[in-house]
């Protein structure tokens, strides 16, 4: 029997892109159903992360026309995450087994064949890798490479160039909805599941068109949460340069003494001057990254919900 499948996703002021990426993953679907692979109560879900355009208006429209699209909307700006999550966890009340992508489609759609061949395989998540970055400019692609091997030092484990494209099935989803993180990180949860799991790899397209709102701030705010989420090793990291500067602290002592008992005290003024500004910059440091940890456990002792979903869209 064809699975069940919903194909989520997320969307952020994406009104240029919404009906192109709906025809192509319409088209898709018929030939799904045709072969076979999929049940005709399947379903596209794109979710509004409270965008400030018409892309939910577009949505509504895309709900209206066919019978294949569904919509979640949030009742504000949560981020890509959160707006995933959101996906899932709707979808899962219906699908067998579901898939996320980026809403511009930049991730080849023809990989959602060989992700249902492993899903009937007996695989419970499926990741979909690029196969290289092509298409990233040079700032991109270092910062992208850059962020896989931090993670790596840090001990996250996370897949590399996978990028929330991914199947799930009911099983997995339902595991993921026990994580009660208000600090959501996809890429570092998926893979704690823990369920029998594969690859299938994909190459990277160019966007047809509006541009990409993943800005170099929320690429820099998403390693943050991955880092933090995940490691305690910054954490560690402060233990290991205080141990640092106390043996600098200690050679600078024997050095002070030294100038002292040959009559150089004196020269030691811009040692001290350095040693004074290193000192105050590893503090400062320090207490930023303490800083961070305790900013997330604030949030997570609240335990405020993650989002709202004003309405959902939902065909029988």
């Amino acid at each position: 029997m064809a699975p069940i499948l919903y194909v989520v996703l997320p969307c952020y002021n994406e009104e240029e892109i919404l009906h192109m990426s709906a025809e192509k993953l319409l088209e898709k679907y018929d030939r799904l159903l045709k072969e076979g692979k999929i049940s005709p109560e399947s379903r596209l879900m794109f979710v509004n992360d409270g965008s400030r355009d018409k892309t939910w208006q577009i949505i509504t429209e895309l709900f209206q026309a066919h019978k294949e699209i569904s919509g979640v909307n949030l009742s504000r700006n949560r981020g890509h995450q959160h707006a995933v999550h959101a996906g899932l966890m709707t979808a899962k009340e219906k699908a067998d087994v579901v898939i996320s992508i980026d809403a511009d489609l930049q991730q080849d759609i023809e990989a959602i064949d060989l992700m249902l061949e492993k899903y009937n395989e007996g695989c419970d998540i499926v990741y979909g890798i690029r196969n290289d970055r092509g298409t990233d400019g040079f700032v991109k692609k270092v910062t992208a490479l850059g962020f896989y091997k931090l993670m790596q030092i840090m001990g996250c484990e996370v897949i590399k160039n996978h990028a929330d494209y991914r199947l799930m099935s009911k099983r997995a989803i339902e595991s993921l909805s026990q994580y009660n993180e208000v600090n959501l990180f996809l890429r570092g949860l998926v893979p704690e599941i823990g369920y029998k799991s594969d690859v299938v790899y994909f190459d990277v397209r160019d966007r047809e068109a509006g541009v990409s709102k993943y800005t170099m701030k929320k690429m820099i705010g998403f390693a943050v949460d991955g880092i933090t989420s995940f490691s305690i090793k910054p954490l560690q990291m402060i233990t290991f340069v205080g141990v640092v500067v106390l043996l600098i602290s200690i050679f600078m002592l024997c050095s002070t003494i030294y100038d002292f008992f040959r009559g150089n005290a004196v020269a030691g003024w811009p040692t001290t001057v350095c040693s004074i500004w290193f000192l105050g910059s590893v503090q400062l440091i320090s207490i930023g990254i303490i800083g961070e940890y305790i900013g997330k456990m604030y949030m997570e002792t609240k335990a405020r919900p993650r989002y709202h979903i004003e309405s959902v869209l939902w065909k029988e």
